[in-house]
């Protein structure tokens, strides 16, 4: 046995053990170094029998390691990040390869990708998806950084990734910080998602008035067809478990406040600063922080009146108007974030490639969905397709379901049952496809008070009008 690692990693938190577990269990030597020298000891301790190095220093690590050197971080982002490599980059030689694999903001990543390369040292940002077990077992790898960087790590992700198959998933996206861009709207995707689920639920449940065990029954059917996905199916679990002490199904007895880490929120961000339309993923992200003023809704409950939450319609009917209309939305939301992706990828020259990125998505990572094969189907038939709405299956789908989409969305207006992301998917659904919007008279009282100027129809230019009075009547 070698006495050099093949890789280092940095940070021993449970993200940075896992994946060194993976990699060990692949087929290397993996050292380890935290600033925390009782994580250094539990690496030691835990992992024994393992083909790992447990590094008391820095500079034991950096001995330790095979050249060129491949050191993943897995730290908090931000300023951990920057310490990180500020403590490392001056051991490091031409053409070592460092790693960020933490959920790290893509502009950080842009900075530092332009720092270390002036200074010789490869980078890699890479989004890590599939949390705890994942990294165990088998992420979803979003790398970003340049070819000789990808080169260097392309042995060791493809080895550690999930499987489809024979089919890392796992794929160089592309230059600088595209890597960390592509797993922060994976991020926004998935908060979608998941407000769209909890919708779902909350119309079968204080709608229909669905127990536990029936919503159960609900998402395992719904789990065998198009909605078959990792969210579907843990959905499907959450109902079936029962707790210890009450005997009550435990999700009726989580506190309904739901926390964030702020990728959702960096995602609706960078579409506010890109011009790209992202409702759903939006919605998604004030419905956690909505959530969050809990004693303000208790508070308001008691003072605002609504309608009663009560769906009138056949049981069956009903359920699958709420299937169809999930995945009609769905499908309008990843149009959103697959749209976003495509206008980074022209502003940031990222040359994004969307077939790739829809089949990495396929296994490990939190959206794995059979629904991400239909999305690989719609970029081999046109590499350039500017919305998913466009491709002829993914439209026809959600126009086949718009009737029930509409009907899901009038009994929550009218039952009183918040429902943000269906209501923004519809809506993003009837905007997109209409040819002419209101944003005429917006351009007219931008006119007005400001003289901002329009342009016609009719004529080329710009033009200022003299409103009031002085309106071309007389």
């Amino acid at each position: 046995m070698t006495d050099k690692a093949n890789i280092g990693m940095v940070g021993l938190g449970v993200m940075g053990q896992m994946l060194a577990l993976n990699m060990e269990r692949n087929g290397y030597r993996v050292a380890g170094f935290d600033l925390d020298p009782a994580k250094v000891g539990a690496f030691r301790t835990n992992h024994s029998d393992k083909n790992l190095v447990a590094c008391e220093s820095l500079q034991a690590f950096i001995d330790v390691l095979e050249k060129p050197r491949r050191i993943m971080m897995m730290v908090p982002a931000g300023k951990p990040v920057d310490a990180a490599i500020a403590d490392l980059k001056p051991a490091l030689e031409h053409g070592d390869l460092l790693i960020d694999g933490g959920n790290t903001h893509f502009t950080d990543t842009e900075r530092r990708a332009t720092d270390l390369e002036a200074a010789g040292i490869v980078y890699i940002g890479t989004g890590v998806s599939g949390g705890e077990y994942g990294a165990l077992w088998g992420p979803s790898i979003m790398p970003g950084g340049q070819p000789e960087a990808w080169a260097l790590a392309r042995p060791i992700f493809e080895a550690i990734a999930a499987k489809v198959g024979d089919d890392p998933c796992v794929a160089h996206i592309g230059p600088r910080g595209s890597g960390h861009y592509v797993k922060m709207v994976h991020n926004g995707i998935e908060y979608g998602d998941m407000q769209l689920i909890a919708e779902a639920y909350d119309l079968l449940h204080r709608g229909l008035g669905l127990t536990a065990p029936e919503l159960h029954d609900v998402f395992a059917e719904w789990n065998t067809g198009e909605l078959e996905s990792y969210l579907i199916e843990i959905t499907r679990d959450i109902f079936a478990h029962i707790d210890g002490e009450t005997g009550r199904p435990l999700v009726d007895l989580i506190l309904d406040e739901a926390q964030q880490k702020g990728t959702g929120k960096w995602t609706a961000q960078s579409a506010l600063d890109l011009g790209a339309p992202t409702p759903t993923l939006n919605a998604a992200v004030e419905g956690r922080i909505i959530s969050a003023y809990k004693d303000e809704r208790v508070a308001a409950s008691t003072v605002l009146s609504g309608p009663e939450p009560a769906i009138e319609a056949e049981r069956k009917a009903a359920v699958d108007a709420v299937r169809d209309a999930l995945y009609a939305s769905k499908i309008c939301s990843y149009a959103q974030g697959f749209a976003l992706m495509r206008a980074a990828s022209i502003e940031y020259k990222y040359d994004l490639n969307y077939d790739e990125i829809a089949r990495i998505w396929r296994g490990g990572c939190i959206i794995r969905a059979r629904f991400l094969e239909t999305i690989r189907a719609a970029f081999k038939r046109n590499a350039d397709l500017t919305n998913l709405l466009m491709d002829p299956e993914l439209g026809k789908a959600v126009s086949d379901r718009q009737a029930s989409l509409r009907r899901v969305v009038q009994w929550a207006a009218g039952s009183g049952i918040p429902a943000p992301a269906f209501s923004s998917a519809l809506a993003y659904f009837d905007a997109y496809r209409s040819a002419r919007l209101p944003a005429n008279l917006i351009q007219a009282q931008r006119d007005y008070f400001g003289a901002h100027t329009f342009r016609r129809i009719d004529q080329e230019g710009s033009f200022h009008a003299q409103w009031g009075e002085d309106n071309g009547n007389k």
